[in-house]
């Protein structure tokens, strides 16, 4: 029976990495017509980025990807494992195998908390495995019924006029999946009210609506009904940053947005995204990408025309 569930779910994995393989052809990257999935491809590893995950699970059909946070923890996950990200939280990612014959072949599909809650409201779930840290990021076993659910879904796009009708079915198990598996606990914590997880989520939410604001600490955790104390605590645990650095975060990787696409000049931007002067943010930005901000991002675009 053992050997039978294995062979199934080697054969639901690669029919998943030739569904994925099938829209990203000669594109490292595919938004599908289905709200929250996104489809990836690589043929060679890539460099340490910085970037912002959102509440999202990222399955790999082949190759394997790896993700840092600010106190050192690194999660690798591949075909074998996921990775789950229960709040908004910056990370710094690459992936780490992959060549043109095995490309790296994975999904994003990121977690409607409303639906989340709604599930654990309205239904019967089993009691939770218990977690081995607060941190809102960690990795899971693939299961074969996750991975069939996951297949089910990339088969509406090639029949799209069903989307509407048969996504948000397949979408409610894939969370009623993560909901009763090994991370579970992660994303109930943000989704009950009274839990140090959802106070902290309620908090980012803030920060990224309003990261260009001076930030008082203390106003943040008042807002959320925390003590100061108690507030950075569970922040740290939870994102492995303080509040004024993941505020800097946001600044830093937004101005970076602005002036790839925008075509921001560095003083501009630095006010824009709520630096007091452009040395400052000049500085900050070189500590955090490793360059100054015409060098590096002179370096993205070399390499986005290579």
């Amino acid at each position: 029976m053992e050997d039978t569930q294995k062979v199934r779910m080697e054969l639901t994995r690669e029919t998943l990495g030739k569904s994925i393989a099938q829209w990203t052809k000669d594109k490292s990257f595919y938004e599908t017509k289905i709200g929250g999935l996104l489809l990836f491809r690589h043929e060679t590893p890539t460099e340490p980025t910085i970037g912002l995950y959102e509440p999202s699970i990222c399955l790999v059909a082949q190759g394997s990807k790896q993700a840092h946070l600010g106190n050192g923890d690194a999660y690798v996950y591949d075909a074998c494992s996921y990775l789950l990200t229960s709040i908004h939280m910056p990370a710094v990612y690459q992936v780490i195998t992959a060549s043109p014959e095995k490309p790296f072949l994975g999904l994003t599909f990121k977690l409607d908390q409303n639906e989340l809650s709604d599930l654990m409201l309205n239904t019967s779930l089993p009691p939770p495995r218990s977690q081995s840290s607060e941190s809102a990021m960690g990795t899971g076993q693939v299961t074969l019924p996750l991975l069939s659910a996951f297949q089910r879904l990339l088969d509406l796009l090639d029949e799209q006029e069903n989307i509407p009708i048969l996504a948000p079915l397949i979408q409610r198990e894939i969370l009623h999946r993560l909901l009763v598996g090994d991370q579970g606990e992660r994303l109930r914590q943000t989704a009950l009210a009274w839990s140090h997880s959802y106070q902290i989520a309620r908090a980012i939410e803030w920060l990224k609506e309003h990261y260009t604001q001076p930030l008082r600490v203390d106003d943040l955790a008042a807002q959320v009904h925390m003590s100061k104390s108690t507030f950075h605590h569970h922040f740290k645990s939870m994102t492995a940053l303080s509040p004024l650095q993941f505020q800097k975060q946001l600044r830093l990787q937004e101005a970076r947005r602005l002036m790839l696409l925008e075509h921001l000049d560095v003083g501009a931007v630095a006010y824009e995204v709520g630096y007091e002067s452009p040395s400052q943010f000049s500085r900050e930005y070189k500590r955090m990408f490793g360059a100054p901000p015409m060098k590096d991002l002179a370096r993205i675009r070399q390499v986005e025309d290579a």
